[in-house]
């Protein structure tokens, strides 16, 4: 059986034995063969004009799918897993309701896991990922993973991932992060300058990569205002039961803080509630700013500056990013975005 090939822009005339491929569809028309997969699927990302050409092109070439490897990739059922740190924190409920949204439009389920911060539960998490045949992964990581052999089995099933927030570098996948640094300079620079000049770090390990782009934007905004910094100046803390054990100590220094800058808004609102404790003012004492804008910002008193992460974009970026290397072709070129951040000025800091 012989098919013939026209492309329909330049008149070009390709002929090759057996049935015709979506690679070769994609030849003729001049196109991707992502593009021509997800034409043939009806998928509004592509304008209905291409839509048109494609199912035309396909159906006067008596295009037939591989019916052997549509079977074998459904062999998986269209189930996404999600692994998230925990389930409560609002940044991560956030992305939870963005990947919901779009997987259930676009016709797939979601199995949850938490990893609560624990390694093991997250390799158990991806063992069950395996064992039910997931589609796909979005996860971020837990804070005692340093080992990524788990991730890597899934990609070796050709069960693709993507990573958020707390990505994995050692292997390569998709990620989808907020700007960290450029949230984290923003938010300090803004505190140098309402007058602080002993702005203390509260932050999350150093093993995660936010936490090093967090660190790196407050180092770079105090360094660019000449302002010195030592490591007692810097602290992992990122609960508002670490914030709450420590504070109390960092408030009696002789040459205490004028500021806190923190990882996440738990922390934040730890930090605030020690200095009420202390009896000191905030902010005419002490400024504190969070990283999160989540319930927590707008329930203390007074309401906490912060960054805000914009996680359901995170999460729509990090599903889009996924079902478009699922329904077109797995080869094609790693997708990465950045979600940008903002600051919200409110109560906890001086006006400028």
């Amino acid at each position: 059986m012989f098919a013939r090939f026209i492309d329909l822009n330049c008149k070009r005339h390709y002929t090759m034995s057996g049935p015709i491929t979506i690679k070769d569809i994609a030849r003729a028309l001049n196109t991707s063969v992502s593009t021509v997969s997800r034409a043939l699927k009806d998928s509004p990302s592509i304008s209905l004009d291409v839509r048109k050409r494609i199912k035309e092109y396909a159906l006067m070439h008596n295009y037939q799918p591989n019916t052997a490897a549509a079977n074998l990739r459904t062999r998986r059922s269209k189930i996404i897993g999600v692994i998230l740190p925990e389930f409560v924190h609002f940044f991560f409920s956030s992305v939870l309701s963005g990947i919901e949204e779009v997987a259930r439009k676009r016709g797939y389920s979601i199995m949850l896991a938490r990893s609560d911060d624990k390694y093991q539960n997250e390799v158990d998490s991806v063992n069950s990922f395996l064992e039910n045949r997931v589609c796909g992964v979005i996860a971020s990581l837990a804070k005692e993973t340093q080992l990524f052999d788990h991730y890597q089995k899934l990609l070796d099933n050709h069960i693709p991932v993507v990573f958020f927030d707390r990505i994995c570098t050692e292997i390569q996948t998709e990620r989808v992060v907020v700007d960290d640094y450029a949230g984290s300079y923003a938010a300090v620079e803004y505190l140098i300058k309402t007058g602080c000049k002993r702005i203390f770090l509260y932050n999350s390990p150093l093993n995660l990569e936010i936490s090093k782009n967090r660190r790196n934007g407050y180092l770079d905004a105090m360094k660019k205002n000449h302002i010195p910094v030592d490591n007692e100046m810097m602290r992992i803390c990122d609960s508002r039961e670490d914030a709450l054990a420590i504070t109390p100590e960092i408030l009696k220094m002789d040459n205490r803080p004028d500021a806190f800058f923190a990882v996440n808004d738990e922390t934040a609102a730890g930090i605030l509630t020690a200095c009420k404790e202390a009896n000191i003012k905030v902010p005419d004492e002490i400024s504190i700013c969070g990283f999160t804008n989540g319930a927590v910002a707008i329930s203390t008193d007074p309401k906490l500056t912060t960054v805000e992460q914009k996680g359901v974009e995170v999460g729509e970026c990090a599903i889009k990013i996924l079902l478009d290397k699922l329904e077109g072709d797995p080869n094609m070129p790693r997708k990465n975005r950045i979600v940008r951040t903002c600051l919200v000025v409110r109560g906890t800091t001086k006006k400028l």
